[in-house]
């Protein structure tokens, strides 16, 4: 294992270790056995070391995530990614409150990537007619409950002791975006989902049109989308 790799290793233990929530870098570099300039070299400061912590701790999640093949069935796989991802942060608490840490002075590539995942799920729902507004919208909200959820059971886990609690956000947040194939047609919005499902099959098909002309036409599909 690298030196990098060693530091980042005792950075995460020190970090659930921690009452504080908080390490020092000094005692990172004792951990491995090197001086700070080695770590300063590497990560800059410490907000680079935190950042790479992060980094290091969901690459292993995503890396699962990219290897993983769509199911046939989109909003399974949507279900599971919400699972999969609250179950890492209990198993990564100090790393996933890192994530969404306000210190940062940008978001860590593993956020903005872990957004890409779930917006690729979503083109996929809008394409099969399961999304009743956009991949945006529904990306948005769908990330900042499962964030919320997340963050308050690993950092308030004696106040939210539910253990049910992420499924029933889960299910109320996906009400809120996904078609629910049980319900009569009527109670559907179905211009919008059909202008959806129309907008996210010409994102990947052969379409006879041109370049500009298929981009105007999804730029007004997603505008029926929007008006419902």
């Amino acid at each position: 294992m690298d030196t990098r790799t060693q530091m980042l290793e005792a950075a995460e233990k020190l970090l659930n270790a921690s009452p504080d929530r908080d390490i020092a870098t000094r005692a990172v570099c004792e951990a491995v056995g090197v001086g700070a300039p080695v770590l300063y070299r590497l990560f800059g400061d410490k907000n680079g070391l935190l950042s790479a912590v992060v980094d290091y701790g969901f690459e292993r999640y995503l890396a699962a995530k990219r290897a993983a093949e769509g199911s046939p069935d989109p909003v399974a796989d949507l279900h599971n990614g919400w699972d999969t991802h609250t179950a890492f942060a209990l198993d990564h608490p100090a790393v996933y409150r890192l994530m969404y840490s306000p210190s940062f002075k940008e978001v860590p590539a593993a956020a903005r990537e872990a957004m890409r995942l779930l917006r690729q799920v979503l083109e996929r729902c809008a394409a099969a007619g399961k999304l009743r507004t956009s991949v945006e919208s529904a990306a948005q909200a769908i990330m900042s409950a499962n964030i919320g959820v997340a963050l308050n059971l690993v950092s308030q886990p004696g106040v939210y002791t539910d253990p049910g609690l992420s499924t029933r956000v889960r299910d109320a947040v996906f009400a809120a975006v996904l078609v629910d194939g049980e319900r009569a047609p009527a109670a559907e919005p179905a211009v919008a989902t059909t202008a959806l499902q129309l907008s996210a099959l010409l994102r990947d098909a052969d379409s006879p049109l041109g370049g500009p002309e298929t981009a105007l036409l999804r730029h007004w599909l997603e505008r029926l989308a929007e008006r419902g």
